[in-house]
């Protein structure tokens, strides 16, 4: 009966085009309602922002058509910024289908799993995921964390301002959340106009298309600069505006009438400030949004590196032993005994401040617990009888190793990294807060909050949200570590 249920073929229509809709209809009411309204939250953010989704999939056509026709075109057009948005759209594209296609297996597999659980059939990685489903807690961190994700990939298209631009700070400047400003919309461009290129061939047509493009991304595809103000009026052909404590004036042709109406001309736009801005006038909302692409890859770089690092030493400790053992848990010992905040600030004084360097810095010296963990297990499992045996039928040592070692030590290693991740991102906000880690302009969530300390009592929102954005991604991370780790131990399943 439940095998018929689960062939696609009687499967409803509807459930296989609207995401979490087959999983309510199982009485997955927490799973399904994830998956339905993350979808809608994706498709609402993809027409709310079609015009630069559409501008980014344009110029990434440009720039691939360059890519073959002409990379030294494509090398001077080219920018981190527009690479940025390429990445924001394509997620935006790809993921519905993916939560689509999780969807409909995640109803198959709630189908099946009261015939498996009552006829023993699940295998051990089946139950851990059962157990950590039924976890209500460590499910909600974990969509959380996707969240958080998704909001770092998607920061070009969800952020009002660009996390750089510097406002009119006479008004913009600490501005508490919730503040609406009006601002001047001028017939000034609003970016650095490049020149377009010569000629009508299919390179030139594609570096200009780029050029176009970009200065569109980058203005948020807003032509027009604005000068906010704290009030302004209309006298015959002249704007008066004040800013601060100054009064000035600017002619009625230099505005753009945003209206469009004749007979009710309007001359500024207002914007919100969702969480203030900062002493340069600053979003603070953007400057979360792209600081969350800091800490949050930084912490899964730093974690993949080094528990692939800690776990390939630490099995081939476990595994071959003798001086090989000895050798490595020397340098291991020698590792851990070091302060490993005092190494980190001795590398990064040395070589300078850069991303890629405190990656690798945090990467090479947080692989020591993962080696010993891991070491452990292999010690234990390689002289149990099913190790013997594949000994004894002539088995490789590599075919021993990643087939039936490695698998068997997963366990407590995903466990590690999950609880590894919260860590780093302390550690880099931490670094970040002290000046040593990433440098302004380019925001991340420790550097907001070193931005903000000296104005603490006053403006109290500048380090609050990226403070509140660090807690709330650490304790996720470290309950879905707790989750995963009561699911994959059979003692903390019952």
């Amino acid at each position: 009966m439940v095998a018929q249920r689960a062939n696609k073929s009687s499967m409803p229509a509807m459930y296989r085009i609207v995401p979490g809709l087959g999983l309510l209809s199982a009485g997955k009411r927490s799973l399904g309602l994830f998956y339905l309204l993350a979808t809608a939250a994706f498709l609402a953010l993809f027409v709310a922002r079609f015009d630069l989704v559409v501008i980014s999939f344009r110029s990434m056509a440009a720039g691939l058509t360059l890519l073959f026709l002409s990379r030294t075109d494509l090398s001077q057009i080219f920018t981190p910024e527009t690479l940025e948005f390429w990445i924001a759209a394509l997620f935006l594209l790809v993921v519905p289908f993916l939560l689509l296609r999780f969807s409909v297996r995640s109803y198959h597999k709630a189908l099946r799993e009261n015939d498996e659980s009552q006829s023993g059939e699940a295998s051990l990685w089946q139950l851990g995921m059962i157990s950590f489903k039924r976890n209500g807690i460590s499910v909600a961190a974990s969509m959380v964390i996707f969240v958080l994700y998704s909001v770092a990939f998607l920061a070009p298209l969800l952020s009002p301002f660009s996390p750089y631009d510097q406002q009119d700070f006479l008004v913009t400047a600490y501005q508490p959340p919730l503040t609406r400003l009006d601002a001047l919309v001028l017939r000034q461009q609003r970016t650095v106009v490049i020149p377009l290129r010569p000629g009508s061939d299919m390179t030139s047509r594609a570096a200009n298309t780029l050029i176009l493009d970009s200065q569109k991304l980058r203005a948020r595809n807003l032509t027009h600069s604005l000068k906010f103000v704290n009030s302004y009026r209309v006298e015959g052909s002249e704007v008066f505006y004040r800013q601060g404590m100054r009064e000035k004036s600017i002619p009625l042709a230099d505005l753009v009438n945003v209206s469009g109406s004749s007979a009710k001309p309007e001359y500024a736009v207002t914007k919100t400030f969702l969480l203030g801005t900062d002493q340069y006038g600053r979003d603070i909302f953007s400057r979360v949004l792209y600081g969350s692409r800091i800490s949050l890859s930084i912490g899964f770089l730093v974690v993949l590196i080094s528990v692939s690092l800690g776990t390939v030493i630490g099995i081939s400790s476990g595994y071959f032993g003798g001086w090989i053992d000895n050798t490595l848990m020397r340098i291991v010992d020698v590792l851990i005994a070091f302060p490993a905040l005092f190494l980190i600030l001795i590398i990064i004084a040395t070589f300078g401040n850069s991303i890629y360097l405190i990656v690798i810095t945090l990467s090479f010296t947080g692989w020591m617990g993962v080696a010993r963990i891991v070491r452990g297990q292999v010690l234990s499992l390689k002289e149990q009888e099913f190790i013997l045996a594949a000994r004894s039928l002539g088995l490789s040592n590599g075919r021993i190793i990643f087939r039936h070692l490695l698998p068997n030590t997963l366990t407590p290693v995903i466990v590690a990294a999950t609880l590894r991740i919260g860590s780093i991102i302390l550690t880099e906000a931490g670094l970040s807060f002290l000046g040593l880690g990433v440098q302004p302009p380019t925001p991340s969530w420790g550097n907001i909050i070193n931005e903000g300390r000296d104005s603490l009592l006053n403006h109290w929102w500048i380090s609050t949200f990226p403070g509140v954005a660090i807690l709330s991604t650490v304790v996720c991370f470290n309950l879905i570590g707790d989750g995963i780790r009561d699911a994959l131990d059979p003692r903390m399943r019952g």
